[in-house]
């Protein structure tokens, strides 16, 4: 959520950045915020006034009574009673008014940073990094969905059997393929200096709020029927909530977590070949990391962790590349993100695994997350996620890239962790 004071001395920077996001009315939007944030502070100025008139007059009703002005006290009383009809009627003006101002600044989306490209759509986006070479895997070569079936390791059916369809069940090696993959990230993270949690997958509205899930994605949240509560969408929720309404030291940042969950998605509205297989779920496994940050250090940190995912999709020998999102593709909470993806050669397609972003304050002023600095003073936070990495299509890429007339070989990385070398 941004802040109305930002807003004001910088509306001009605040109506570019949301232009530049196709906001077409993006003044007239922050004209709009200005306007209820001024009411705000006229509704309360009043209310103040006259809570302190009512006071005054309160703590002279006794002094009346002992003097034996009975008259002028049943005025004041009188007074008082009127008073306190105005407070409450104001008072309700004023919680409205707040209300209405911050619903209004939930809609409101981050402001991109000056390095985003402009542009409306993923055409849009800045290609950073492409590999030299592409692998070649011949024209017989089959799509991840053949080769699950042939080798009977993911199955599509039973999953539709159980729950309905994007949920798959994982069957012997590739469920022990998932499970290599999940501790080979894990155990990277681990070594750079990351702390793992492990988070529940469900949260409140509080936390879907305090990351901005909601109000923004919340069609594509699967919410518990007769609660508050949703299935969580990705780790970054629960993970970045741990540090909902917290102070922290400055000498304690930064904070690094790294997280493995399931994650669900509705997906609504997702048909043809470029969904297909693992190409898009209801439910898959990620593991994320997210970290805690100076806002000095914030974008030091950003090529820190793209820096970590890419040493992730080295380890995979998949060939990748890097984008740099346009304003139009960019999340509704990120300030500047990088997309992974990866090449799926028998789909002769980019598969993206990973988005990595720096939030800046934008989380953090949602989450009142605040470090306390050596003259004791607080201020916002930064914070920072990345998929490091989501399963499903690094799974695909790997057995599309992977397969041979012999079976499909895993990269060297996941022997050790998978114990097989081949799917055969």
């Amino acid at each position: 959520m941004l802040i109305v004071s930002d807003i004001r001395e910088n509306k001009t920077e605040f109506t570019a950045g949301l232009v530049k996001r196709g906001i077409s009315d993006a003044e007239a939007l922050l004209d709009e915020v200005l306007a209820l944030d001024e009411k705000r502070k006229s509704t309360q100025a009043q209310l103040d006034e006259l809570l302190a008139e009512s006071n005054k007059i309160s703590k002279s009703i006794g002094l009346l009574m002992k003097e034996g002005k009975q008259d002028e006290a049943n005025e004041a009383k009188a007074k008082t009673s009127e008073l306190k009809a105005k407070t409450k009627e104001l008072g309700q003006v004023l919680e409205e008014t707040k209300q209405l101002l911050d619903d209004k600044l939930y809609q409101i989306p981050n402001i991109p940073n000056e390095e985003v490209p402009a542009g409306n759509s993923e055409d849009d986006n800045e290609v950073l990094f492409t590999v030299d070479h592409l692998p070649e895997v011949g024209e017989d070569a089959l799509p991840h969905w053949e080769l699950i079936k042939n080798y009977d390791i993911i199955d599509f059916d039973l999953g539709v059997k159980i729950t309905g369809a994007g949920f798959p069940v994982y069957k012997g090696k590739g469920a022990r393929l998932q499970r290599a993959l999940v501790n080979l990230f894990l155990d990277e993270a681990s070594k750079a200096g990351y702390d793992e949690v492990q988070p529940p997958v469900v949260v409140n509205e509080a936390s879907g709020r305090g990351t901005g899930q909601l109000p923004d994605k919340e069609g594509q949240m699967y919410q518990i029927t007769d609660s508050d509560l949703y299935l969580i969408p990705t780790a970054e929720v629960p993970i970045t909530n741990l540090y909902r309404d917290v102070i922290i030291d400055e000498k304690d940042l930064p904070i690094k977590n790294v997280g493995f969950t399931p994650c669900f998605r509705r997906e609504a509205g997702s048909w043809g070949a470029h969904v297909r297989g693992l190409n898009r779920l209801h439910q898959f496994d990620k593991v994320e990391i997210v970290q805690v940050q100076h806002p000095d250090k914030s974008f030091d940190t950003l090529i820190e962790m793209r820096d970590h995912v890419e040493g992730l999709l080295k380890k995979l020998e998949l060939p990748y590349r890097i984008l740099k999102l346009c304003a139009g593709d960019l999340g509704f909470t990120s300030n500047i993100t990088y997309d992974f993806e990866v090449y799926s050669a028998a789909q002769k397609r980019w598969l993206e695994v990973s988005s990595v972003s720096n939030f800046k304050a934008y989380q953090a002023n949602r989450l009142k997350l605040r470090y306390r600095d050596a003259e004791n003073n607080k201020h916002l936070l930064h914070t920072l996620n990345g998929s490091a990495l989501a399963l499903p299509r690094i799974i695909a890429a790997i057995l599309e890239n992977g397969q041979t007339p012999e079976g499909i070989k895993i990269p060297t990385a996941l022997h050790q962790y998978a114990g097989f070398e081949t799917i055969s």
